[in-house]
């Protein structure tokens, strides 16, 4: 049993599932996996997830230590998000997500498998 704050989980894969438990937390992160990005370039990077969820999920995410908020002293302000060393080790599981939805793709659905890239 793996406790963490007042959670308490079975395995490893149940604290994962918690940690990104939706496809907009794993967009983020995604888009995170190439640098830094100000909120306004994940919000146009994925435009079908609204700013309010966006907002929310990065909460989530600084909470868990995944993603790192930086606050600049300007005017007007300027904030910068980016994976924490945590949030860096997801890229494996992400590489792993990419492969197999290649391969579902080019055997379930798309014509090519040419056209399928992840990064």
């Amino acid at each position: 049993m793996i406790h963490i704050d007042d959670k308490s989980f079975h395995c490893p894969v149940e604290l994962t599932l918690d940690i990104i438990n939706d496809k907009s937390k794993i967009y983020i992160v995604y888009i995170l996996l190439g640098g830094k990005k100000r909120f306004k370039e994940i919000c146009e990077a994925f435009p079908q997830i609204t700013q309010k969820t966006i907002t929310q999920k990065l909460k989530e995410l600084e909470a868990s230590h995944i993603v790192e908020r930086t606050v600049f002293a300007e005017v007007p302000p300027r904030v910068e998000y980016a994976l924490s060393p945590m949030g860096k080790e997801l890229e494996k599981v992400l590489d792993a997500m990419c492969v197999f939805g290649e391969t579902y793709a080019s055997t379930y659905g798309c014509a090519s498998a040419q056209e399928l890239t992840c990064k």
